[in-house]
């Protein structure tokens, strides 16, 4: 409903723009408005306020009278119903050859009354909050890292794989292997990365991802953040796509071949292991979302000149031979930025 001095400055726009010369309809449509809505607006000479708030509406017919919605009250609060959905009440009196209301109507009545309440012990549901959004324009703007299970010796027996890898460029910039997960170590393995990444407290600014592990949370390990200038973000609570590009680096680790699914034998074994991955990875493998360059290629600015040699020999291969292209050669580029759960365009 449009408010009353609303419906006068409407009024008053199209009125002027009419006498300007200007199409009612056309007027009327700019301001998302019917033109028959502004003419019964307009018909007494006088802009009135909506009625419908105001206007006497009848009763329904078969509203229940005051004695039936006591009946009701009364049947819902007998100590056999009193804990019992009004689904269950109205089944069971049908089962006794009685029928006082539907469900629908027992439930309007229960909240006329404040008699619909939530029950149970757990919690009740809460909205999710909208993802952390994150845009990463450059290396070493927007790192992502998790810890995984690495399989030990004996069943039930771990060692733990600390990994950050940069958003931009799908680097790992940082990896460690212990046999404890603790926040102690992670302030220990963040510092390392930004050793290897030669970032001071007052280099550019860094967003560091991921889940709610206790060690992400750790009071110790924020606080280490903090003194490495380094702003903590974290995944929403209970949601597992939060940190997508961690989960999928340690897809395509656990199923590189060679992973041994049976188990390290000693820790030792496990670091050298994730070493020649990570070397790897950097290095040798051309990542699909990198347009098949390496990630070593991408973080150092090698990239660029790669795909366009790239489109050099297939614009070469085009002019040898039209006839195999039935349009353009593919897509040789990368995106300026990447986004991390890209709901709206924040820059880190």
């Amino acid at each position: 409903m449009t408010s009353l001095p609303d419906r006068q400055q409407i009024v008053a726009l199209i009125a002027e723009a009419n006498r300007s010369g200007a199409r009612l309809a056309k007027a009327c449509a700019l301001l998302n408005l019917s033109v028959r809505t502004y003419q019964r607006w307009v018909t007494d000479e006088v802009v009135r306020e909506d009625q419908r708030p105001v206007v006497p509406r009848p009763e329904p017919s078969n509203k229940l009278t005051a004695k039936e919605r006591q009946a009701v009250i009364a049947l819902c609060n007998q100590p056999e119903y009193r804990s019992c959905p009004p689904a269950f009440i109205v089944a069971d009196q049908l089962d006794q050859g009685h029928y006082l209301a539907s469900e629908s109507t027992l439930y309007r009545v229960l909240h006329e009354y404040n008699q619909v309440h939530r029950r149970g012990r757990q919690k009740a549901p809460e909205r999710k909050r909208a993802a952390t959004t994150h845009k990463a324009s450059e290396p070493n703007c927007l790192w992502s890292w998790d810890i995984s299970w690495l399989p030990g010796p004996a069943c039930g027996t771990w060692y733990y794989l600390y990994l950050v890898m940069d958003v931009y460029s799908r680097k790992i910039v940082g990896h460690e292997v212990y046999e404890r997960e603790t926040g102690e170590l992670a302030c220990e393995f963040i510092e390392k990365a930004c050793w290897r990444e030669r970032l001071t407290a007052k280099s550019k600014p860094l967003v560091l991802h991921s889940d709610n592990g206790s060690p992400m949370k750790a009071a110790t390990f924020l606080e280490k953040l903090y003194d490495l200038g380094i702003t903590p973000s974290n995944s929403r609570p209970r949601v597992s796509n939060d940190n997508a590009y961690s989960e999928s680096l340690f897809k395509t680790l656990k199923f590189r071949p060679g992973f041994p699914a049976s188990g390290f034998k000693t820790i030792n074994e496990a670091r050298n292991w994730v070493l020649a991955f990570v070397r790897w990875y950097n290095t040798e493998h051309r990542h699909s979302g990198l347009n098949y360059v390496t990630p070593e290629q991408r973080h150092n600015g090698e990239a660029h000149e790669i795909l366009i040699q790239r489109r050099v020999v297939l614009e070469a291969a085009k002019a040898k031979n039209p006839r195999r292209w039935s349009g353009e050669t593919r897509n040789l580029s990368l995106p300026e930025s990447v986004m991390l759960n890209p709901d709206k365009a924040v820059n880190c």
